[in-house]
């Protein structure tokens, strides 16, 4: 019985590592859709001069299309809910219905300030003119370069940190219980 416990003890912690592992690379993937679809939000409103809510409507279906296939939706399906909000108008601020959206908006793998500055974004974006709002999608673009910069940089490097210390962190655990 204790040889069972000691292998579900190194099998699960092996487990975790990987999860770790396999969540810092859809942190990065969802990251890269989400500038994607800043990009072609942007081009909508600067070079098409699409309303907000239309362009979001817009990039979230040429998107869900996309990544439909791969199952990655969560970010398409954010931008479509805060375009039917915006189409419905209820009177209620941009801003509100941005960070309502993104509250609701489960399974992102995204961190607390990839989240904090995806809703800063959505403070500045809906009252602004046509300049503003490219200069404020050029800041947050910039902002998500850095971030995909780096977690492209240690990628190698943190799923075989975390599958590794999962393993040992297993193994050393099944030792101190025997």
């Amino acid at each position: 019985m204790r040889w069972i416990g000691a292998c579900l003890v190194t099998v699960g912690c092996t487990g975790l590592g990987q999860h770790m592992a396999q969540q810092w690379r859809l942190r990065l993937k969802a990251l890269e859709l989400l500038r994607q679809m800043i990009y072609f939000l942007k081009g909508e409103i600067v070079y098409g001069h699409t309303a907000l809510g239309e362009a979001l409507e817009r990039v979230g279906k040429r998107c869900r299309r996309a990544e439909g296939e791969r199952g990655f939706k969560e970010l398409p399906l954010f931008f479509l809910s805060v375009a039917e909000r915006i189409r419905r108008q209820e009177g209620e601020a941009f801003f509100v219905i941005w960070k309502e959206e993104l509250d609701k908006a489960c399974g992102l793998p995204l961190m607390e300030e990839d989240l904090a500055s995806l809703q800063d974004l959505g403070k500045h974006l809906g009252y602004l003119d046509l300049d503003m709002q490219e200069r404020q999608l050029l800041l947050y673009l910039e902002q998500l370069d850095g971030q995909i910069g780096y977690l492209r940089m240690h990628l190698k490097e943190r799923t075989k940190l975390y599958t590794s210390l999962g393993v040992m962190g297993g193994l050393f655990l099944t030792v101190a219980m025997l």
